[in-house]
């Protein structure tokens, strides 16, 4: 895998990882790249620097893969948790959130769609959500 800093021709920047150096040309010339903010097909790769690890980083930051395969499984567990014991509303949940918060008689769990800025709208409200990274069911 690879990442890349691109640059759009509205001078929008961003990430994407490749699977190599080859795929993002090959995504390039088929036109398959767009910028994530203005949806233009003008993408060009920008300048990066590539991250030096020294070898004392390199152990301390190392994870084995089976702490990641107890990681995945543990969310995997939250997520079933979730789906069993709690509604869910899509990308109705900022709506339903304050109808639970403004109204206490009408106190469920839920879980479902938001984005960035409604998140910000409900934290400025004093409405406090948590967010779970959502793993596939399927095995990785």
């Amino acid at each position: 895998m690879i990442k890349y800093n691109l640059k759009c021709k509205n001078k929008h920047e961003f990430e994407s990882w490749f699977s190599d150096s080859k795929e993002f040309e090959k995504l390039k010339s088929k036109n398959m790249i767009e910028c994530i903010f203005c949806k233009t097909k003008s993408v060009k790769k920008s300048i990066m620097s590539p991250k030096i690890v020294s070898k004392k980083q390199r152990e301390k930051e190392n994870i084995s893969l089976q702490e990641i395969k107890k990681i995945k499984k543990n969310l995997l567990k939250m997520r079933k948790f979730v789906e069993k014991n709690f509604e869910y509303v899509g990308d109705n949940f900022p709506y339903e959130v304050r109808s639970i918060y403004y109204d206490k008689r009408k106190n469920k769990n839920i879980y479902g769609n938001i984005t960035e800025e409604e998140t910000k709208e409900l934290s400025e409200e004093g409405i406090e959500l948590t967010t779970i990274p959502w793993i596939n069911n399927k095995d990785n």
